[in-house]
């Protein structure tokens, strides 16, 4: 399937859930430019957005359609790739990268299979648009070992 082709595929009334975790919880300019990235990004709501200046990361729950919400993990990704430089990130917190984890919850008239698709979509597109390894875990995860994210963190970055 060609990139973001699952949200024309999908109902115009599914609804995703996304509560994607980046590795920025102290420098506020840079929070604020990720989160102006998503909101700029199309018709997406950001439902909350928790910076830890210990652990060093932000996490952001947004929901919208599964094409609004492809963009805007998609300019999250970008906003981050940008700004935050992991060579010297600390943090109480194991992280993988930039953008640490990016869970994709089905909400309405959408399956986890759906959200399969939608996370290994992203996941090749992320990958091509910055040249970087992409880790899917849980039920994206395409090797068995690694479905479970404590095993993957345990190297860190």
């Amino acid at each position: 399937m060609p990139p973001g082709d699952l949200g024309a595929r999908l109902s115009p009334s599914a609804l995703i859930e996304s509560v994607p975790n980046f590795s920025e919880g102290r420098r506020r300019e840079v929070i604020d430019a990720v989160l102006e990235a998503v909101r700029g990004s199309g018709p997406v709501v950001v439902l909350d957005a928790s910076s830890d200046a210990d652990h060093n990361r932000t996490v952001l729950t947004l929901a919208g359609a599964p094409a609004a919400v492809r963009a805007a993990l998609l300019a999250l990704v970008e906003a981050c790739v940008e700004r935050i430089d992991l060579r010297s990130h600390r943090g109480g917190h194991p992280r993988m990268g930039a953008v640490d984890v990016i869970p994709l919850v089905p909400i309405r008239a959408a399956t986890m299979q759906d959200c399969v698709a939608l996370a290994r979509d992203i996941g090749a597109d992320i990958a091509a648009r910055h040249d970087l390894p992409v880790y899917l875990y849980e039920k994206a995860a395409t090797a068995s070992h690694r479905r479970n994210l404590a095993e993957i963190r345990k190297g860190e970055f």
